[in-house]
């Protein structure tokens, strides 16, 4: 599965920028993580603060499915067979779409032990950002997210319902030592390597 993952949280940042209303899906030599996929989603630096990146992305588009479960790992065995189908021809088009990264997991604040909707996300490559391919099954759907700065912490291993809350409670942990103002209920993993 994913080796190099960031867990991303939406962020108030104390900087403006313009940002252009269109899609960063490009070439993935200019992100030095994505290395599997020819494309990858890409990003703007900000700033960089203890172990901690400030990133801003445009909005892209993305095929999406969503699961109730207590665990990730439970939700992403049906959530991945979804997505994997429409890339594979189940869409309007029939036609196969080539791999991206990341793959992007929306993760609800949550206890483990209760159920929550996870979301698990596939960006759309740049040839399909505009028109992208209509889902033919249901439960599969497409999604934009808006233009966004979010604070990012690297790490390695696979992703996992522990190192996922591990990095979360991390990053949390920098960010209010900081004083940093954030939205606590929007919680991305994004992993970028199987």
């Amino acid at each position: 599965m994913d080796k190099d993952i960031s867990i991303v949280l939406s962020g108030l940042v104390g900087l403006l920028l313009v940002l252009t209303a269109e899609a960063r899906v490009g070439d993935s030599s200019q992100v030095q993580f994505c290395t599997e996929t020819e494309e990858c989603l890409l990003f703007d630096p900000i700033c960089e603060f203890d172990g901690v990146e400030v990133r801003s992305y445009s909005s892209v588009k993305w095929i999406s499915t969503n699961e109730s479960s207590m665990l990730m790992e439970f939700a992403a065995m049906n959530q991945f067979r979804r997505l994997y189908d429409y890339i594979q021809g189940s869409n309007n088009q029939e036609v196969k779409i080539d791999m991206t990264s990341p793959v992007l997991l929306t993760v609800p604040d949550k206890r483990w032990y209760q159920k929550g909707l996870f979301s698990m996300n596939f960006l759309l490559p740049s040839e399909h950002q505009e028109n992208p391919p209509k889902p033919t099954k249901p439960g599969v759907h497409i999604r934009e997210t808006p233009d966004m700065q979010v604070y990012v912490l690297s790490y390695s291993g696979w992703m996992t319902t522990s190192s996922i809350d591990k990095a979360l409670l991390l990053l949390t942990q920098k960010l209010d030592a900081k004083g940093a103002g954030y939205r606590k209920d929007i919680r991305y993993a994004a992993g970028y390597n199987r």
